[in-house]
């Protein structure tokens, strides 16, 4: 919807970004209003993760809008990189950067802001990987605008990524925002977004009335916590949806930094064809135990790890001592090598499989030495 320049503001000596939309926006006069109104309330904002407004005018026919300059490329750019080398972007990248589009949205709504139009091209990244959401304002300006420049009767924004509410043409708040943040964590997990079509109709469809499919089902590398945090960000109604950005953040945030008891976090379904091979409360020795001091606490009540998860001496990794003084084997992570429990399936601090199948791809206990799908040795 515009062409943008990279330019030098000669009086202050920096470099900035010029974004000129075409002239027929500028032939709209109630759009003209609508977007120096909202490029005024937009230029007002101040967030690490939000790009500022230095300038927006008219001249000659175009409206434009002097931002400053972020040259590290798009979130697109990115997600097409990773997809042209066969890959999907990593948990330990994406939580950061939808954490921090989350901070900024929750900032903007404060100010009564809302994007309408969240999307990967519409999110900047600087040479660190900080992302920087860019065009507040203007899908506002077109959603009131007299003539709407947009399809007839539809709603104002990137079919995708609209929300059902935006696709049916009615009021939205901040929470389709979120429902955009949650298509876009769907994507960047995946590679591609939960709805797909050739036309308006058919994606508008989709939004409105039908299931977005598990993101685990793409990619089963994807934590039940995670996933859950995907498809709640994609309710249908507003309602059952997370009420502020925020919300969404701390959600991932938790599920990245585990808890003592990550079952619990998980969908009730999850285990359906994997049943758990550990028991779901606290670590503990399968069969009940005489007194301490009847008998001694065994060294290894779990069986050896697998060679893979072994020192390079060849040793296991250090016992973690229980509250009820049981030996616990605890096993590092190759990724981020901080240490799990033996039932982990996934990393608890950093979110990738432990233990992955190389066979059938099952994401397994890290202290199975078997398959639990299809028998497989584990770790050879």
């Amino acid at each position: 919807m515009a062409s943008v320049y990279k330019a030098y503001q000669e009086n202050l000596e920096r470099e900035v970004a010029i974004k000129v939309l075409p002239p027929w926006y500028a032939a709209d006069r109630n759009f003209v209003e609508r977007f120096n109104l909202e490029a005024k309330m937009v230029a007002r904002l101040s967030h690490p993760n939000i790009v500022t407004v230095h300038d927006a005018n008219e001249q000659n026919g175009h409206l434009y809008i002097v931002m400053q300059l972020i040259d590290g490329g798009t979130l697109k750019q990115r997600l097409d990189q990773l997809l042209s080398a066969g890959r999907v972007m990593d948990l330990s990248e994406a939580v950061p950067i939808f954490i921090q589009l989350a901070s900024a949205l929750t900032y903007a709504h404060e100010q009564g802001i809302i994007h309408r139009d969240v999307k990967p091209v519409n999110v900047l990244l600087d040479r660190s990987g900080r992302p920087v959401l860019s065009d507040f304002g203007i899908a506002k300006a077109l959603a009131l605008s007299q003539n709407h420049l947009t399809r007839p009767g539809a709603g104002v924004g990137t079919p995708e990524y609209m929300s059902p509410e935006q696709c049916q043409g009615g009021p939205v708040d901040g929470r389709a925002d979120i429902y955009a943040l949650g298509v876009m964590l769907f994507e960047v997990l995946t590679g591609v977004t939960p709805f797909r079509a050739d036309n308006y109709p058919a994606l508008a469809h989709s939004h409105i009335y039908d299931m977005p499919p598990r993101p685990s089902s793409m990619n089963p590398s994807i934590p039940p916590a995670v996933e859950k945090i995907i498809l709640t960000a994609l309710m249908k109604n507003p309602q059952h949806r997370y009420q502020r950005a925020s919300d969404m953040a701390e959600a991932l945030n938790q599920a990245m930094m585990g808890s003592a008891h990550p079952q619990q976090q998980m969908p009730n379904n999850y285990y359906v064809q994997q049943p758990p091979v550990m028991p779901m409360q606290p670590m503990q020795s399968p069969l009940p135990q005489p007194p301490v001091q009847q008998q001694p606490v065994p060294q290894q009540p779990y069986p050896s790890p697998n060679p893979q998860h072994r020192t390079p001496s060849g040793q296991p990794y250090p016992a973690h001592q229980t509250g009820q003084g049981q030996a616990v084997i605890m096993y590092r992570c190759r990724n981020c090598q901080r240490l799990n429990r033996p039932n982990m399936r996934f990393c608890t601090y950093c979110g990738v499989v432990l233990n992955k199948c190389p066979y059938c791809g099952t994401a397994n206990s890290v202290n199975n030495r078997f398959c639990v799908s299809c028998g497989q040795a584990l770790g050879s």
